[in-house]
C-alpha cells in the first residue's frame, strides 16, 4: 500500500454526488465536488435490497442529465449504470449521447462482465468499477489489470452483506478492505470507497472522523457524498462548508502517521461491533 500523504491530502480528493436536482448539483459544483450526475441503477436492485430498511431505489432518468450538466462549471458528469444486462449496449450509447463523462459499472462478479462493459464504452468515457460482490472482491487484482479500467471503488453496503459482515463499518475496518486496496494500488489505479459525511454531523451512528481516517489509511482518493451528509440530510446550503470540513479532516488524518490511523481503525472496529 502506498505511504500516507504527509500533508494536503484533502484538496486532491475526488467527491462524487448523485442527484437529479439541478439546484443541488449547482451548489455541489460551487462547493468543489468534482463529479456530479445520476444513479440509473435499477436492474436487480429491488430484489437485492428491497427487504432492507430505509432502502432507496433511484428513479433518476438519463433525460435529466442535460439540465444537470447545464448547471456545472467545473464538475464532470457521472452516471452509475445498471449491472451488465441485455440492454447494456443501448444504455451505454444513450449515456454517451447525453453527455456522460464517467460511467460506473456496479454489481459485477468477474472479469468477463468488466471486459464486456469496457468494450461497450470503447474508450469514450472514464470506466469506473464498483466492487460490490464477493466474487469481484476476490478477483479484484485480475479485474484491475483489464485494459480500459480507469478506477475502482468499493460499495460497502452490498459487499458487507455478501461477505457476512455485521455492518459496513466492520467491513471497512477489516483486513479484507486492506487486501482489496493493496491489490488495486499494486496496479496503480485510483481507489475509493463508500460515502463521506460532514465531520460536524453528530447525528451519525459512528463518529464521521473515524470514517475519514480510513481514507488515508487505505490510500483512497475518492468517495461519494453521503446521503446523510449533514445533520439535516443532504442540503444545498450545507455543501460548501461541509465539503471544506471534509477536506480539512482528510488533511488532518493524513498527517497523523500510521500509528494514529491504526488506532482509528481499531476504534472503528469497536464501534462497528456495538451496532
Amino acid at each position: 500500500m502506498p505511504p500516507v500523504t504527509p500533508t494536503r491530502y484533502g484538496p486532491s480528493f475526488r467527491f462524487t454526488l448523485m442527484t437529479d436536482e439541478p439546484t443541488l448539483a449547482a451548489a455541489a459544483d460551487a462547493a468543489g465536488v468534482e463529479r456530479i450526475g445520476l444513479d440509473l441503477e435499477r436492474v436487480g436492485k429491488l430484489a437485492r435490497q428491497g427487504h432492507l430498511p430505509n432502502v432507496r431505489i433511484s428513479d433518476h432518468r438519463i433525460e435529466q442529465l442535460p439540465p444537470l450538466r447545464a448547471c456545472l462549471t467545473r464538475a464532470r458528469t457521472f452516471l452509475r449504470c445498471n449491472p451488465l444486462h441485455a440492454g447494456s449496449a443501448g444504455e451505454v450509447e444513450q449515456a454517451l449521447a447525453f453527455g456522460g463523462e464517467i460511467l460506473m459499472l456496479p454489481f459485477f462478479h468477474g472479469a468477463a462482465e468488466v471486459e464486456q462493459f469496457v468494450k461497450l464504452v470503447g474508450g469514450r468515457a472514464v470506466v469506473s468499477l464498483l466492487v460490490e460482490t464477493a466474487a469481484a472482491a476476490a478477483a479484484v487484482g485480475e479485474i484491475a489489470r483489464i485494459p480500459g479500467v480507469d478506477e475502482i471503488m468499493v460499495g460497502l453496503n452490498d459487499l458487507h452483506r455478501e461477505l457476512g459482515f455485521r455492518n459496513a463499518f466492520a467491513l471497512l475496518a477489516s483486513p479484507t478492505m486492506g487486501r482489496v486496496a493493496a491489490e488495486v494500488h499494486e496496479v496503480g489505479l485510483p481507489f475509493g470507497f463508500g460515502g463521506l459525511a460532514d465531520p460536524a454531523n453528530g447525528a451519525l451512528p459512528v463518529p464521521p472522523g473515524l470514517v475519514h481516517a480510513q481514507y488515508p489509511r487505505l490510500g483512497a482518493s475518492g468517495a461519494f457524498v453521503a446521503r446523510r451528509f449533514g445533520a439535516a440530510g443532504l442540503r444545498a446550503e450545507d455543501l460548501r462548508a461541509g465539503i471544506e470540513r471534509c477536506r480539512a479532516e482528510l488533511d488532518r488524518w493524513s498527517a497523523c502517521g500510521r500509528d494514529a490511523l491504526e488506532a482509528a481503525r481499531e476504534e472503528l472496529e469497536r464501534a462497528a461491533a456495538r451496532r
